[in-house]
């Protein structure tokens, strides 16, 4: 196993199970104890959990949204699989509306080298984009970064979206069922992925699985504003037939 798979087991679990000791973990990923302390070191340095003597236990209140750092860890190939079909999705030559978050972060290094005009709505992706010079061209709204997550919100973001149109926005989610629709952690992010919505011809929902059936504290919108759900095979299969119904086109990767 990995480093980053063994760091990814170990955040998952601690974060499913609320805490987990150090014996427990070398046992489930058959690393040694002292691994497994510096990784559970490791992963405190970057807001993940919280070392505690014997093991860690986690940060995260329930309901509360997964720091960016977990998130980044979790479901990697998935992200990697639907990034790739989101970008294929998108024709060269358009403007895109690229939202925050882990899996919008993948788009984004798959667009920079894509003929197309693209607005993050992070600071992760612009900086990405802005690092390595490519055919895509950049273009950086207003905002506040919301602290430790670099998405950006505010009255500068949403006069940016208002000033603009696209052909595609890319939206992520922290929770999207066909009952209570487009949902999301924070009430500033949720303003903000509305008015994306609303500049945008198209909107491409990118989310893994673990987002399908779950509903978080934001309302955004209907999920039949998303004209194209991109997800992977982990999502529920009634969820799933129950979104296709509402007219949202489903692709599973």
């Amino acid at each position: 196993m990995s480093n980053a798979d063994r760091h990814g087991l170990i955040a998952k679990v601690v974060r499913d199970s609320g805490g987990a000791t150090v014996q427990e973990l070398a046992e489930l990923t058959g690393a040694s104890e002292m691994t497994i302390r510096r990784d559970l070191d490791t992963l405190a340095a970057q807001g993940v959990l919280e070392r505690v003597r014997g093991g860690a236990r986690t940060l995260l209140l329930r309901g509360e949204e997964p720091p960016f750092a977990l998130r980044a860890r979790e479901a990697i190939d998935a992200k990697h699989r639907i990034a790739a079909a989101v970008s294929a999705l998108v024709a060269d030559g358009e403007t895109v509306l690229l939202d925050s978050g882990t899996t919008c972060l993948e788009v984004a290094r798959l667009l920079r080298e894509r003929p197309v005009t693209v607005m993050p709505l992070s600071l992760q992706a612009i900086h990405l984009l802005a690092e390595t010079p490519g055919p895509a061209t950049l273009v950086v709204p207003g905002g506040q970064p919301r602290v430790a997550e670099g998405a950006l919100t505010g009255p500068l973001t949403l006069a940016s979206l208002a000033a603009l149109r696209f052909d595609t926005a890319v939206v992520g989610c922290c929770g999207l069922t066909a009952a209570d629709g487009l949902t999301a952690y924070d009430l500033d992010d949720a303003a903000v992925k509305k008015a994306g919505i609303a500049s945008a011809r198209r909107v491409i929902a990118a989310a893994d699985g673990s987002k399908l059936g779950h509903t978080a504290y934001a309302y955004v919108g209907p999920a039949a504003l998303v004209h194209t759900l991109v997800t992977d095979a982990s999502a529920a299969a009634d969820e799933v037939t129950a979104l296709e119904a509402g007219g949202t086109v489903v692709r599973t990767v």
